[in-house]
């Protein structure tokens, strides 16, 4: 019996082929000759879709954040539905709201794609994180904090802020958890000073990622800087 056709490849099939590789085997782990590998490919074919690995990881950036926006079209919309020249007070601020929900959205499903691909944290703030996907996510997330109010400069220290906070808060779960450190077993000694905070911390889920929590701490970031 003869094979059949071979399936054809694609760039966004190579993708995820490494994205299966992270999920698996870690970050360390995803090279061409490991995709290609996977994919019944040589390496030399891989280097057609991707002439470097690099550039793999750099697509796969781009694959995790593509969709993650906080586009503020509906606020604009919503503002010049109430006047056209010049909108009514009540249309400012739910304009504003909305384009504070867009950005705790928008933080809210980014921690989510994090947190559904082991070794995704390693990714972003690995060699792969200086691609075209990072550059856009900062664009969406700095438009929304445009949309809010803020100025070109302030909406770019805004912007970073948000990303920082929720990859940052993504990585110390994921490291909490891999410890799986109890804060009073941390105490060797009896007259060592009481840990409160963190064992408020523990206690409020936030070592684990509470969405609750999670969503309160964005807000409150989001909210600071469209004060």
């Amino acid at each position: 019996m003869r094979p059949g056709p071979r399936r054809s490849i694609t760039q966004s099939g190579i993708v995820t082929a490494a994205f299966e590789i992270l999920e698996q085997s870690g970050f360390a782990a995803v090279s061409i000759r490991g995709v290609a590998a996977a994919l019944g490919l040589t390496p030399t074919a891989m280097y057609t879709y991707f002439p470097s690995k690099q550039d793999l990881l750099r697509a796969m950036v781009e694959a995790l954040f593509a969709g993650v926006s906080a586009d503020a079209t509906d606020a604009a919309r919503m503002a010049d539905a109430a006047g056209a020249t010049d909108a009514t007070d009540a249309a400012d601020a739910a304009s504003d709201e909305i384009a504070r929900e867009r950005l705790v959205a928008a933080a809210i499903d980014l921690g989510r794609r994090l947190r559904e691909h082991p070794g995704a944290v390693s990714l972003v703030t690995g060699d792969g994180v200086a691609g075209a996907g990072t550059v856009g996510l900062i664009e969406r997330l700095g438009q929304g904090f445009v949309a809010g109010g803020l100025s070109v400069d302030d909406a770019a220290r805004a912007a970073h802020a948000l990303l920082a906070h929720t990859i940052g808060q993504v990585a110390l779960e994921q490291a909490w958890g891999a410890a799986s450190v109890d804060v009073a077993e941390t105490q060797l000694w009896s007259d060592e000073p009481a840990r409160p905070v963190a064992e408020a911390g523990e206690r409020l889920g936030l070592r684990a990622g509470d969405p609750g929590e999670f969503r309160a701490s964005v807000a409150r970031l989001v909210a600071a800087w469209l004060r």
